[in-house]
């Protein structure tokens, strides 16, 4: 059987969706690591290490670091790793969809669950990008944190939650519809 056009396409984007995800994991292997070069000296010196010196710190080094370059590095983080683990749980989310997509019953309720649980992850992104802007403005006691990109994932998670839930009960209806329908024929 041929494949229609919409199923080349969720083929295309499984396999974006898929580098996406394993580049997603690689950072967050190096989060700690990143957070600590650059806690302790400018980024752009580290170009002055050797590779493996580097790789090491990226690596391994930044782990071992936890709880030694300061409350500020480890709540970011922290903050990193987990809105790093909830987009690789999205992006695996997504490929479950476009999996269905490509066996041709996208309107099944294993899509309504997995757009169910990438807005439950969205959300908690939004909720942990609040809790780290309001956290910044009280350790600082400035409002210069109201200007960073935590205060954009707030409304911008929120709203991709809201969506992935409207369109969660749209795929949810839609194959509820279709199992009335195969029960009419």
């Amino acid at each position: 059987m041929e494949r229609t056009g919409v199923q080349k396409l969720a083929h295309v984007l499984t396999i974006l969706v898929t580098i996406t995800f394993v580049c997603n994991l690689i950072a967050l292997i190096m989060v700690p690591g990143l957070v600590h070069i650059g806690s302790q000296q400018v980024l752009a010196a580290w170009w002055d290490y050797d590779i493996d010196d580097t790789l090491h710190m990226l690596l391994i080094g930044g782990w071992s670091m936890w709880g030694r370059n300061g409350i500020q590095a480890d709540v970011l983080s922290g903050f990193l790793l987990f809105c790093g683990a909830c987009t690789a749980a999205i992006l695996w989310q997504g490929r479950r969809v476009l999996g269905t997509v490509l066996k041709g019953t996208p309107f099944c309720l294993e899509n309504a669950k997995s757009l169910l649980g990438s807005a439950v992850l969205c959300f908690l992104i939004s909720g942990a990008a609040l809790v780290r802007v309001i956290w910044r403005i009280c350790y600082a006691q400035s409002i210069a944190p109201l200007f960073s990109y935590n205060t954009l994932f707030v409304p911008l998670f929120f709203l991709a939650g809201l969506l992935c839930l409207v369109i969660s009960a749209l795929f949810r209806q839609a194959a509820e519809m279709k199992a009335e329908n195969d029960l009419t024929i």
